[in-house]
């Protein structure tokens, strides 16, 4: 026992995070994903809409140490009507909703005058698209008939990514990815994450679609180069911001927007490959 208490020890010192509190953590997401989209896809919705909202607001918080003022309110408000619009009409929804959000946020601080509007306004249409648009194709994979499949093979990739990513950089991990923006992310955990990803991309297109399983391994790198872009551009912000993280309410990875930032970027390419193919 106090073996693997050192050893665990050591994990959490050369990854910055807590190993167990973190596995914990994503399985009890998984399982809650799993389960709407097993029983009734709809319960899918109200999940991520309070997902996003959440990130919303931690973005709000992290953005306010910068003299940054977004709307939250208003902002869950349209991530309500975007992701909704998704489920309902599909990316025609989810454009259009978008599309009318944004006027709609720009119009709406007016009322607080033209101090700072210029940032401000940057910031609230930055968190629209980063946020409920780019969560909307989530929303819009899990709708069909086959919407577990297709956001278990979305789950399936995007994890390896992590995982692997996470595994073969405490591992094996000495030559730095991007230290000015992500110290702990190294070469070698990039090379963990395109090897398990495309080995799980193309299980799934093989085993849940009878696609080829190239087409599997197209998914599983489109996969890996969307969430490591993603996980630096959320480490971009937290380290302009001077935040570790942007919240506390999860356990192992810190707030929502930590676990939600390589899903969100891969949430599009995803969705456009599994179209494509039919």
């Amino acid at each position: 026992m106090s073996d693997l208490h050192a050893l665990n020890e050591a994990i959490n010192k050369k990854a910055g995070r807590k190993l167990f509190p973190s596995i914990a953590v994503g399985l009890t997401l998984l399982g809650l994903v799993i389960a709407s989209l097993a029983f009734e896809r709809v319960l899918f919705l109200p999940l991520a809409i309070a997902a996003i909202i959440r990130g919303v607001w931690e973005l709000g918080q992290a953005l306010d140490r910068a003299d940054i003022e977004i709307s939250v309110p208003t902002i869950s408000f349209c991530a309500v009507a975007i992701m909704t619009s998704a489920w309902v009409k599909d990316v025609t929804g989810l454009a259009v909703a978008t599309a009318i959000s944004i006027p709609f946020l720009l119009i709406s601080g007016l009322p607080k005058g033209h101090h700072n509007f210029v940032k401000n306004a940057t910031a609230t249409v930055f968190a629209t698209i980063y946020l409920p648009f780019l969560a909307g194709f989530l929303v819009v994979l899990a709708k069909p008939e086959d919407g577990l499949a297709r956001v278990m093979t979305f789950v399936v990739v995007v994890g390896c990514n992590d995982t692997f990513g996470y595994i073969f950089g405490v591992l094996l991990g000495k030559h730095k990815l991007a230290p000015a923006i992500s110290p702990k992310k190294t070469w070698e955990g990039l090379i963990g994450s395109l090897i398990f990803s495309i080995l799980g991309g193309g299980l799934m297109l093989s085993l849940l679609f009878e696609k080829h399983w190239v087409v599997g391994a197209a998914i599983g790198l489109a996969a890996v180069f969307t969430a490591t872009c993603g996980d630096l551009i959320e480490s971009a912000i937290k380290r302009d911001l001077d935040l570790k993280d942007m919240g506390a309410i999860l356990p192992g990875h810190g707030g929502m927007l930590d676990r939600l930032d390589s899903v969100l970027l891969s949430a599009p390419i995803i969705w456009a490959i599994l179209t494509l193919v039919g």
